[in-house]
């Protein structure tokens, strides 16, 4: 590898090029003065010839530009350089930043920076975004040593991972609200504004219900039922009150319909059943379920109540209501809100199974995914109007109760 010699300070070419105009006379020629002088001061004859002919550009002896013309030259280039890396980083960041308004994200302009340092450097990127170099390395560093993060990112940091466990654990399904509920009654104290900007930094987002689909399709011949509910949909206690109703999910072989039967108390669902068709039969299977795994007591006044569809009015159900000691209610004709809590029963399947997991190829498909969300729904799914715990909790917290006041009074 060729060394390159030391650069010659100004003064020593100043001095060389004005002894070459002294003494120049003195030699048969100014290049004969030039490489005597050149030995002397130990650079070639050729660089003195260079300092010569420049010194007598600038006193207006030769054609060409001078010293300060040169410089100048020299900057603008620079200067050139300079605004066509920077274009070049903007125009690579308009389309790197272009959802983040303003000012972008410092996390974006790190990450953008990371990709980008081995084709500009880092000091040009950061002289064109709105970030120190000092930024850049201090959280380089601390990506380097987790130790020197600040406490709050070190906070954040293990908020995210439980976040994320209990957004996956709970069928991609849950919002803030939900989660920070989960997070309280596994003992993390957060705030809830922390959970929703560390939702929002992972994006995770809750499932949002949407319109409502309406299947009933009524029987004006058969005789109906009174309605003994009202839209009063609470319970005092489980086995008090049962609403019905059945909705349909499309898959590539044709509809599936879905019945469940839930009991208002606690809204626990108690008996569910899939089916290809509609029939009288499918919903009777799910209230089969329920009467063999509930064994409510005959005369108990348990309500039974439904909408208007043909297949709850059959004689078949009525039948079977009647031989369990269930007094059956059934709703109006067309009003979603006289069988209310069923509706928002079918509405959070669809939302957070069917919609979310679609499209559908199989029956065999629905089927199973229904059932681990039954499961899921009684027994970890956090209900707002009992008091944000599962279903089955709010259940097994009732009968203890009941249980303590029974032995108080015995």
């Amino acid at each position: 590898m060729t060394k390159r010699s030391t650069p010659f300070s100004p003064e020593v070419r100043e001095r060389a090029v004005r002894m070459v105009f002294d003494h120049q006379g003195e030699h048969g020629s100014q290049y004969a003065a030039i490489r005597s002088i050149a030995s002397k001061i130990g650079c070639s004859g050729e660089t003195l010839r260079n300092w010569v002919r420049q010194a007598e550009r600038d006193r207006g002896q030769q054609a060409g530009p001078t010293t300060d013309e040169r410089e100048r030259i020299k900057a603008l280039e620079r200067e050139n350089r300079e605004l066509r890396q920077a274009n070049e980083i903007l125009r690579k960041a308009s389309a790197y930043f272009c959802l983040g308004g303003a000012r972008p994200p410092v996390a974006d302009m790190i990450a953008f920076i990371d990709d980008h340092r081995a084709a500009y450097g880092v000091e040009p990127i950061c002289k064109v975004l709105p970030i120190a170099p000092s930024t850049y390395h201090a959280h380089a560093a601390r990506r380097a040593d987790p130790g020197r993060l600040p406490a709050r990112a070190r906070s954040d940091a293990a908020l995210m991972v439980e976040i994320r466990r209990v957004f996956e654990e709970n069928f991609h399904v849950y919002g803030v609200r939900k989660v920070w509920r989960q997070l309280g009654r596994e003992g993390v104290v957060v705030a809830r504004c922390t959970v929703a900007r560390l939702m929002r930094v992972m994006g995770l987002q809750g499932i949002v219900r949407g319109r409502k689909v309406r299947t009933t399709i009524p029987d004006l011949a058969a005789p109906c039922p009174l309605d003994r509910v009202n839209r009063q949909f609470k319970a005092p206690r489980p086995n008090t009150l049962w609403v019905s109703d059945f909705t349909y999910v499309a898959t590539w072989v044709g509809f599936v319909y879905v019945a469940f039967v839930i009991d208002a108390f606690a809204r626990r669902i108690v008996g569910w059943r899939a089916s290809r068709t509609a029939h009288a039969g499918f919903v009777l299977d799910a209230l089969e379920q329920a009467l063999h795994e509930r064994r409510p007591l005959q005369g108990a006044g348990l309500v039974h109540h439904s909408d208007r569809g043909s297949q709850y009015l059959a004689l078949r159900y009525t039948e079977r209501l009647a031989e369990a000691g269930v007094e059956p209610s059934v709703g109006s004709v067309g009003d979603s809100y006289d069988n209310a809590l069923a509706e928002t029963i079918n509405g959070l399947f669809k939302t957070e199974v069917i919609h979310r997991r679609g499209p559908w190829r199989s029956f065999e498909a629905v089927e199973f995914a229904t059932l681990e969300w039954v499961d899921w729904f009684n027994t970890r799914r956090l209900l707002e109007p009992i008091g944000n715990v599962p279903p089955a909790e709010a259940e097994a917290r009732y009968f203890t109760q009941a249980a303590g006041q029974a032995l108080a009074t015995a």
